[in-house]
């Protein structure tokens, strides 16, 4: 019996899954893993984090469905991921892992080492791809370098694929071959050192109809009107490739937000500095306010101005924010406040169900005006006239901001002129234009 292992990643899902459809063809038995990394969790200084219940609740879901099928589950453990590998290796006589691949400098760096210790141990360590339709090197310029503007980028994408790029890898129909032999039940929370959330999770069916009109109702907070489909993207309980054959099929422009994700991520691949570091180099001169008191008005939506503290609240609450409204508290943050984008793209980080590192970078720094195809360093939100634009009754303000129009409710931090001019002569004065 030939004998492998498929571990589980970014890829939470039996159905559709590239890497794991290679293994099952290929090998006779295969053994499911998942490794809570500590390198990862230590970091999550709230132990009841919303991302954690998601992945433990996936898993355990997983798990069961194995296990009714008479199969042994999923290896599920939680430890050094080096050291993981080599125990499984010997103990289960594994020949070779596949997985997905992972695209940050952190995740290409450990499957390296973990390619090097497969090998040391007469072992393969084989990757594909999955959570996108084009790899970081699949497009490209004409000399070879990586576009740095969304649009052109977009217009090879869209000249280069074809429908056999979003086909369906239906591993769903090769389950028989998943490990019999008896597993372990999966960690509980408690175990991992986390605890029980108010996680609501969102559902992963694609709505047609909501896509149909997407161009035209998604920057209205109050409408329930996007795919909330982001969660299931970061964390491949849907297939990538799915939802592009929806795209194709329902909304163009849904489709191009598919594809500024992997614009994104071929953005960090290629340029992985930009994780801390401005993307256009000029922008580093500009001096920020590392003002501790404003940004706590930021982060509880205590600023003044009902969109920037509806968003923010929203997003302390249930670990979501409206694309819209996230444009507009970023803008607030960099541009009237003066506040470093590296605040808040760590806060986000810390709060996003669906946090993904390089568009969460990608989109602070466009904020900024200090990332790739960003906006310009002179174009500064109005929270006053978006809230009028995008929210005129007042709906989504009212559910998170029930106080607005009473005296319980703080002036604004700043007046939106005053914090302009303010944001457009400290940059112009930093990038030599003032």
């Amino acid at each position: 019996m030939k004998k492998a292992a498929f571990w589980f990643r970014r890829d939470l899902r039996l159905e559709d899954n590239h890497g794991l459809y290679q293994v099952l063809k290929d090998y006779d038995e295969v053994l499911p893993v998942f490794i809570f990394d500590p390198k990862i969790l230590d970091q999550l200084t709230d132990k009841k984090d919303r991302r954690v219940d998601f992945i433990h609740q996936t898993l355990n879901e997983m798990d069961s469905r194995l296990r009714e099928m008479g199969h042994a589950g999923i290896l599920v453990v939680h430890g050094d991921v080096k050291a993981y590998w080599q125990k499984i290796i010997k103990m289960y006589d594994i020949e070779a892992i596949y997985c997905n691949s992972d695209y940050e400098s952190a995740a290409t760096k450990r499957d390296w080492e973990i390619d090097e210790l497969a090998n040391s141990m007469g072992a393969r360590f084989e990757t594909f791809k999955d959570q996108v339709i084009f790899e970081e090197e699949d497009i490209l310029k004409a000399d070879g370098r990586p576009y740095t503007v969304f649009t052109p980028y977009k217009k090879r994408w869209l000249e280069n694929y074809t429908p056999e790029h979003s086909k369906a890898y239906e591993s769903e129909k090769l389950l028989e071959k998943m490990w019999k032999e008896d597993l372990p039940k999966p960690y509980t929370l408690e175990r991992l050192g986390f605890e029980k959330t108010d996680l609501d999770i969102p559902n992963q069916n694609i709505n047609f109809k909501k896509l149909k009109d997407y161009d035209e109702t998604r920057d209205f907070p109050a409408l329930d009107s996007t795919s909330r489909l982001s969660i299931h993207l970061r964390f491949g309980t849907v297939s990538p490739r799915a939802l592009v054959r929806k795209a194709q099929e329902t909304n163009q422009t849904w489709l191009s937000e598919l594809i500024w994700r992997e614009f994104f991520m071929m953005i960090l691949y290629h340029f992985p500095e930009s994780e801390k570091r401005e993307f256009k180099e000029k922008y580093t001169a500009v001096p920020w306010r590392h003002d501790e008191e404003d940004f706590k008005k930021w982060c509880f939506g205590q600023t003044g101005y009902p969109m920037v503290d509806a968003g923010m609240r929203e997003l302390n609450a249930t670990g979501f924010m409206h694309n819209r409204v996230r444009m507009v508290v970023a803008s607030f943050l960099v541009k009237h406040l003066l506040i470093d984008w590296r605040w808040g793209e760590r806060y986000f980080a810390k709060k996003l169900l669906d946090y993904d590192l390089s568009a969460n970078v990608g989109n602070w720094q466009w904020a900024a005006g200090c990332g790739c195809d960003a906006a310009p360093y002179f174009r500064v939100f109005n929270p006053e006239s978006q809230m009028k634009k995008f929210d005129k009754n007042l709906e989504y303000i009212k559910k998170w901001v029930p106080e607005y129009g009473t005296l319980k409710y703080p002036q604004p931090m700043i007046d939106h002129k005053e914090g302009r001019q303010r944001a457009l002569d400290t940059y112009g004065e930093a990038l030599g234009k003032g």
